[in-house]
């Protein structure tokens, strides 16, 4: 099991994905993405935003089985690879409470060519959302809150 403190991520995160309680530090992943064979990176930051749905979502909290969650959160970033060649590639997704603002997911993909990069990186965050044992419970104004369903990636 990885649970990574991305604030104090210091070790050379390639080729792979963790769960993480605190803050991405977005800055500090893509610096380890550089390679001196890399013609591009690609890089997509999932934020938490204040309305779902017409709700007006005041935070939210994710809920993830880590074990499982991390075994196939690394076989997407393989299966990427093996479709998409790229140099290195890391993923990164928040547990815990979130606030408005707050990066919920981070990938990134450096490789020799834009298109490999483009590819892989869109092809890992597909798979994570679909894939992984990672819940979404949103909390609305008014005190209710509600476990979210992302439709457009079950019908996927």
């Amino acid at each position: 099991m990885v649970t990574l403190c991305c604030c104090s991520l210091r070790l050379r995160a390639v080729n792979m994905f963790a769960i993480s309680n605190d803050d991405i530090a977005a800055d500090d992943l893509r610096e380890q993405l550089k390679n001196p064979g890399s013609g591009g990176v690609c890089v997509f930051e999932g934020w938490v935003r204040n309305e779902n749905e017409g709700r007006t979502v005041l935070r939210l909290e994710y809920e993830v089985y880590e074990p499982l969650a991390i075994t196939e959160g690394e076989k997407v970033i393989a299966e990427a690879q093996q479709q998409f060649p790229f140099l290195e590639a890391s993923c990164v997704h928040r547990s815990g409470l979130l606030e408005i603002g707050d990066c919920a997911v981070w990938v990134g993909v450096s490789a020799k060519h834009r298109d490999e990069a483009f590819k892989a990186c869109r092809y890992i965050i597909d798979e994570i959302k679909i894939r992984l044992p990672i819940w979404k419970k949103e909390y609305y104004v008014g005190g209710d809150s509600g476990w979210v369903v992302c439709e457009r990636c079950a019908k996927a």
